[in-house]
């Protein structure tokens, strides 16, 4: 195929269980990127996040599609070029029905350059959140959801017991009003419901970045492991599900990687498709 970019999802694709890039995936996208191939990254984790955990591969200069293409920067130089925010009054009525649950989101907003990503609500946040914030995570702002507006929020986030988020998500499904949902099962031990703006999609992030460059997508490569991936996957020209994926997302793509994300999946798929060592 006549491939002009690739796409790459990061946790459970690009990174190891480590967090970290190979260097075999770092060596098969700079070769890529000396030939002109465009690289993204598409991710769920906020744009900062993302930006430390590739700087394997920054020469590769790619643009990243954060908080599942919420927003879109470049990594060079921080460059904005697109973002899809919820309503608040759409996140105020998921607020009221996931307290009913027991349930208290984590909210991603886009204030990069203010210093802080992620707005919460309850002080025992270990406890409440089992873990999602860190405690060496410093761009985290304490705030309570009702006092004011809440602006630029890329997502909405519950992290739980995949049935008890299943159940929510079947409800929320309900509520009046245009989002897209997520639910997320490629987690170690729990999982992860996403909200956001009806374009807070990495596909269609990715298609708006696309034709505004002159790409068609199918000259894409894209390559995940979890459901986020599952537009991405379908639409792109030609989609790899890793060999550590979610079952949904295998059954949705053309390939299936025959190395995980653990054993340097991405090079060993993307260097017999381009015929690099």
């Amino acid at each position: 195929m006549d491939c002009k970019m690739v796409v790459l999802d990061l946790d459970g694709t690009l990174l190891n269980d480590e967090k970290t890039i190979s260097d075999k995936n770092a060596h098969i996208l700079n070769e890529l990127h000396k030939q002109g191939v465009h690289i993204v990254i598409a991710t769920g984790r906020n744009y900062y996040m993302a930006k430390i955990l590739i700087e394997g591969i920054k020469l590769t200069e790619p643009v990243i599609l954060a908080n599942n293409g919420a927003v879109v920067r470049r990594y060079v130089n921080d460059e904005f070029i697109e973002s899809n925010y919820l309503d608040f009054s759409i996140f105020e009525k998921i607020y009221e029905q996931g307290l009913k649950h027991g349930l208290n989101p984590i909210i991603h907003v886009d204030e990069y350059h203010k210093g802080y990503d992620i707005i919460y609500e309850c002080e025992n946040y270990e406890e409440v959140y089992r873990g999602y914030i860190k405690k060496d995570y410093k761009r985290t702002k304490h705030q309570k959801f009702k006092e004011e507006e809440i602006k630029n929020i890329l997502s909405v986030c519950y992290f739980n017991e995949y049935q008890k988020l299943l159940e929510f998500k079947n409800e929320i499904e309900k509520i009046p009003g245009e989002f897209n949902i997520i639910l997320n099962q490629n987690l170690r031990n729990w999982s992860l419901l996403e909200l956001l703006n009806i374009n807070g999609c990495k596909w269609r992030a990715l298609k708006k970045y696309i034709d505004s460059i002159g790409i068609d997508a199918a000259q894409v490569i894209a390559m995940g492991d979890d459901n986020n991936d599952i537009e991405l996957i379908k639409n792109s020209g030609f989609g790899i599900a890793m060999k550590n994926a979610t079952d949904k997302l295998k059954n949705a793509a053309d390939s299936i990687s025959r190395f995980s994300n653990d054993e340097s999946g991405v090079y060993y798929e993307l260097s017999e498709i381009f015929k690099i060592k």
